[in-house]
């Protein structure tokens, strides 16, 4: 599978630590080239400096056109990327990333938007926040759900008095009885449209609560930061391609797309957490153990989001987008 191209140079311009473990990245074009605009939601791939890629979501508003911002938590039992960033880079250097690419837009037209953010999932509904400010007259408003509040990306901006009425700030402390009833929130769908973005636990749970709302109004986000598509206890199983008679083997350490890919069959995919509906397939035979936080209860009897998803049967039989 395909990932994005890191053909754009840039040069880190700037970099400023807005919380604990928090840090926030500015990127500017090399040689006087004009940055490909980025919209509400979209994201870069970008090249650390330990050489891995990662890709993070842009945080201004449709105003900034000079340079890309992404802002970043230090998270010390990652795979490293986060670090690599924050510890080894300076301003000045330069990087490599990819255009930016949308898979979690500000689409339709709803009556009003809710906006759920956990911790460092605030990024990319920052920008869309930003760009409904400046564009539209549509309501919105924001619950954003952090461990404490010196942890909390872009605390001030949202604490301030323009936002009063649109942004609940709450700080759990770490507190399992200090959780915020998300419930009242998701009750009535109104006619609004739901973007979240954050742990994959707070994502699970407001899907669980928003299965009454139309799933064209409910949109999650996670960058692959989450482990769905890889637990315990799974096992390897067989899957094969409707009209191929080959039968390909999934490992218990590797995705059904990974799979896919390492026998040849390039599909389309970008977010690789099972958010953004890319890679779905047809499933065709077999019980689907689905991950994703894409398809209803209704579209999982008919597709599979091969990224994440895997097989409680020993053998599906899937159909490849066209």
């Amino acid at each position: 599978m395909a990932h994005p191209v890191l053909d754009l140079p840039v040069t880190l311009s700037a970099r400023t630590t807005i919380a604990s473990g928090i840090v926030q990245f500015e990127f500017t074009a090399q040689n006087d080239a004009v940055l490909p605009v980025a919209e509400a939601g979209a994201h870069i791939r970008i090249q650390v400096p330990n050489g891995e890629e990662r890709q993070y979501s842009l945080c201004q508003g449709p105003d900034t056109t000079d340079r890309y911002i992404i802002v970043v938590k230090y998270e010390a039992d990652g795979k490293g990327g986060s670090r690599s960033l924050i510890d080894d880079s300076q301003v000045g250097d330069p990087f490599m990333i990819s255009a930016p690419i949308n898979d979690f837009p500000l689409t339709g037209n709803p009556s009003r938007y809710v906006f759920i953010a956990g911790g460092i999932g605030i990024t990319p509904l920052y920008s869309m926040i930003q760009t409904l400010i400046q564009t539209s007259t549509k309501p919105w408003k924001l619950y954003y759900l952090s461990r404490h509040a010196e942890e909390t990306a872009f605390l001030d901006e949202l604490g301030s008095s323009e936002f009063r009425g649109k942004v609940t700030l709450h700080h759990s402390e770490g507190k399992a009885d200090n959780r915020f009833d998300l419930w009242p929130v998701l009750e009535q769908p109104k006619g609004a449209y739901l973007y979240c973005c954050g742990p994959r636990a707070l994502m699970e749970e407001v899907r669980d609560m928003s299965g009454h709302w139309s799933p064209s109004s409910v949109h999650f986000e996670d960058f692959g930061a989450s482990d769905a598509a890889h637990q315990p206890d799974d096992q390897p199983f067989e899957v094969q391609i409707k009209g191929q008679e080959d039968v390909i083997t999934v490992g218990t350490d590797q995705t059904l797309l990974e799979a896919l890919a390492k026998y040849g069959l390039d599909v389309p995919s970008s977010c690789e957490s099972g958010t953004c509906g890319t890679c779905r397939c047809d499933l065709l035979k077999g019980e689907g153990d689905h991950r994703d936080l894409v398809l209803s209860e209704q579209e999982q009897e008919r597709y599979i989001m091969p990224c994440v998803s895997r097989a409680l049967s020993p053998r599906l039989v899937i159909g490849l987008p066209e």
